[in-house]
């Protein structure tokens, strides 16, 4: 079965629905277009981090979960349990029935503070939401994950990642006032250099790390995260929705601008103390 037929979601569940186009953040605006793959570096760069965290029969943890596209691979590897973790009531009403087909849950808790037991899991996911924090809002959810993971266990993380390491800090400023401008999040992405630094002063040794292009809005990216009919569904919404044919356009230029400095970045990364 092609599990991108087997879930639909109504404009009205989105979250940011009530909202009028340019006060929405940017993945809620491509998500009420159609969207429904929302990370940096696409279903493909997902995909390659869980096989990396061996998720079969193991308690996951997944931070942010949207609008479940990952929450059904993780379900689909077997994991012994499954909590979602998310602030926003909507997405933990998108998110509780996939989770309770397979015996698990999905709260509602800030990341940074779940409320979840010391030690409960052994892995944790989380995507494109470490990137919207300021450092200390990255770290208290990175010291968050620490918490919660049994030692030895796994953090995978999916997000924008800058290119070089060496990349000079007046285009990185440039790229997030931009990013700020376009998408309506104070987003700050690093470079992988800076990821992993960031990781292992947490307590994290990195094991793994994958990059993809940042091409969420590229035909060839859509028709392999949303297949044929997903396209087609967000071309005649981008059509009909002059509104948010202007927000994505403007996503479109700020992602044009800078090239190859965006990308998309994964790690997993093992608890050590």
């Amino acid at each position: 079965m092609d599990e991108r037929n087997t879930t639909t979601i109504t404009e009205s569940q989105l979250p940011q629905a009530d909202r009028d186009p340019e006060h929405m953040q940017g993945h809620w605006v491509l998500a009420k277009l159609g969207k429904r793959v929302l990370r940096p570096g696409g279903e493909k760069l997902t995909k390659r981090m869980l096989a990396h965290a061996t998720l079969a029969g193991r308690r996951v943890v997944e931070f942010a979960p949207g609008l479940g596209r990952t929450t059904k691979l993780i379900l689909n590897a077997g994991p012994a349990g499954y909590t979602g973790v998310d602030r926003d009531e909507q997405v933990v009403n998108i998110i509780t029935p996939l989770a309770a087909s397979a015996n698990g849950t999905c709260i509602k808790a800030d990341a940074a503070h779940t409320g979840l037991p010391d030690e409960s899991a052994d892995v944790v996911v989380g995507e494109a939401m470490l990137t919207m924090q300021s450092e200390r809002g990255k770290r208290a959810i990175i010291g968050e994950a620490h918490r919660i993971l049994k030692p030895g266990g796994l953090y995978a993380i999916h997000e924008m990642g800058l290119a070089p390491d060496d990349l000079d800090a007046s285009v990185k400023d440039a790229i997030r006032r931009d990013l700020a401008q376009a998408i309506k999040v104070n987003a700050r992405p690093l470079t992988a250099a800076e990821w992993r630094t960031l990781l292992e002063s947490e307590g994290f040794e990195v094991l793994w790390t994958g990059v993809e292009p940042m091409a969420l809005l590229r035909v060839r990216r859509n028709l392999a995260d949303e297949g044929v009919a997903g396209v087609l569904r967000i071309v005649r919404n981008v059509l009909t929705h002059p509104d948010l044919r202007a927000r994505v356009m403007r996503m479109r230029r700020v992602f044009d601008a800078y090239g190859d400095a965006l990308t998309g970045i994964a790690f997993v990364a093992r608890r050590t103390d």
